[in-house]
């Protein structure tokens, strides 16, 4: 495969890109838009891509790893290429490059059966037909909170003003304090924080601007009066909306107000032309509780050094028989 920064790519490459993508279901995800790469590039944070015969692979460059367009935040990664295009991923590999480390790839992307490690749920709500078609699909579960939040809702309107729900907001104070409360959310947590790179925080602002018909970045709110009850930063191609940085005021966390919010992106995905969710990957308790559906995505390593390969995939069981409690805990 042929190597290019992004920069170089054309405008028939980025046409062919998109084509490729659009036609393929597998890829209807924001992360495989070729604007995407575009706002990450932009940002500071360099892109290549690996071009073959109707293929694009966007990566960074890591040393001797080269790991997904918008690393580590990027929740659907893959070839972009059409369906039955087969592909070798050690093709990848080479000019210095020992590895192509993925950590949700798609369980279509053909090619990379025998470099899967480990394999973890992505889940989504079909949300076609708004919150009736919504609530038709979801679970006792889902149902149940669904309830409960439109009840929160007017309990927070009698105690702190009427509620006002915005699904495409370009306000850029909002999203400063989106960004606010996540970094306090993972030092809290003692999470690693995605936002101490400065570019990741460029990236945000860049696609809160970014109005493409086809692609862009949307900022939802949920205000109470004054007060941000909660809002999300999420990114958006076609009928996909993907829900990347969810966040809430956690002074009315006893008004669950995560749910609100979602209860009023469910309500208003048929005039917003979304007709999916996609919660991305993780164990958390409302994406159980909320899903209708999932996909799966995969991790593991592409390398030709079986020493790596070995390595990593102790690791990742490791990872995973913690995540079961199969492993005794620290106190």
């Amino acid at each position: 495969m042929n190597v290019k920064g992004f920069d170089a790519l054309t405008r028939a490459d980025l046409d062919e890109w998109e084509a490729v993508r659009a036609a393929n279901p597998a890829l209807d995800s924001p992360y495989f838009h070729p604007g995407f790469s575009a706002a990450v590039h932009a940002s500071g944070a360099t892109v290549h891509v690996a071009v073959g015969d109707g293929v694009f692979v966007p990566h960074h460059r890591d040393g001797r790893t080269l790991r997904p367009v918008g690393w580590p935040g990027a929740d659907f990664q893959g070839p972009i290429l059409a369906p039955g295009t087969p592909f070798r991923p050690l093709d990848l590999l080479g000019n210095g490059a020992g590895g192509y480390a993925f950590d949700h790839l798609v369980e279509q992307a053909p090619g990379f059966e025998r470099w899967v490690v480990t394999r973890r749920p992505s889940p989504f709500l079909d949300v076609t037909g708004g919150l009736a078609g919504y609530l038709g699909r979801a679970s006792k579960s889902g149902k149940d909170n669904m309830g409960q939040a439109r009840r929160r809702a007017a309990k927070a309107g009698r105690e702190h003003g009427a509620v006002r729900f915005e699904a495409d907001s370009g306000d850029a104070d909002a999203l400063a304090r989106v960004i606010e409360l996540k970094r306090a959310q993972y030092a809290a947590t003692g999470a690693r924080d995605y936002f101490a790179d400065p570019a990741r925080v460029r990236l945000m602002e860049s696609l809160l601007k970014t109005r493409d018909p086809g692609f862009g970045g949307v900022l939802s709110t949920v205000h109470a009066g004054s007060r941000l009850l909660a809002a999300h930063f999420g990114l958006r191609a076609g009928g996909v909306l993907h829900w990347w940085f969810p966040v809430y005021d956690p002074e009315f966390a006893r008004l669950s107000p995560g749910w609100i919010l979602l209860r009023e992106l469910t309500d208003a995905a048929p005039a917003m032309g979304i007709s999916r969710i996609d919660l991305g990957r993780g164990e958390d308790e409302y994406k159980r509780r909320a899903k209708t559906g999932e996909s799966i995505v995969c991790q593991g390593v592409v390398t030709r050094n079986p020493l790596r390969r070995a390595a990593v995939t102790a690791l990742a069981r490791a990872r995973e028989m913690a995540r079961n409690g199969r492993l005794p805990r620290s106190r």
